[in-house]
């Protein structure tokens, strides 16, 4: 029955892993290089990711930095990012390619905050999927005699438990994105 639980835990861990990266992929209106995540280039036939070609930074918190490992690779991966329909204009001088982060207006803060939310939304149908699987798994059990149904109903409570901690935790996070977003 541990297991399960472990499992349950293992798997919700997951979801917020997952919510983290879907939220590390909006904008902010600062700079940050996982906007560059789905970003592939061009390399040698092979669509590679952006990352896997030059070293990505952020020299200050409207610019994002692009290093090339190779030159040739400069035009590539400018056509890439205007292609990419992420809406970012890169400038290059010929070795280092240079992407303003414009400021975001006050409508697309509200979308980017709507978008937040589904988000979050999401993720927490999934931990919610998790919990009734953890449960249908330890009813399972109870049904099968493998565990008395005090025990059984212990652990329906640790699995719930473990629910309501994720769900806070989400919610946690959506209120710090948004307070990100919302920010001039």
């Amino acid at each position: 029955m541990s297991e399960i639980i472990q499992d349950a835990d293992k798997r919700m861990q997951g979801a917020k892993s997952a919510l983290l990266k879907d939220f590390d992929t909006l904008r902010t209106g600062r700079a940050n290089v996982s906007f560059l995540d789905s970003v592939k280039v061009d390399y040698y036939g092979t669509m590679s990711p952006l990352s896997s070609v030059a070293s990505l930074s952020t020299p200050d918190p409207r610019t994002i930095a692009i290093q090339p490992w190779e030159k040739k690779l400069v035009p590539i991966i400018e056509k890439a990012i205007l292609t990419s329909n992420l809406g970012l204009n890169p400038n290059s001088d010929g070795e280092t390619i240079r992407i303003s982060i414009p400021p975001l207006t006050e409508e697309r803060r509200k979308e980017l905050v709507k978008v937040a939310k589904k988000y979050a939304e999401d993720h927490k149908v999934g931990v919610r999927n998790i919990r009734r699987d953890a449960n249908e798994k330890l009813k399972r059990m109870e049904k099968d005699k493998e565990v008395s149904e005090d025990e059984g109903k212990k652990r329906h409570d640790e699995v719930q438990v473990l629910t309501d901690k994720f769900i806070n935790e989400f919610d946690k996070l959506l209120g710090l994105k948004e307070k990100e977003i919302m920010q001039s």
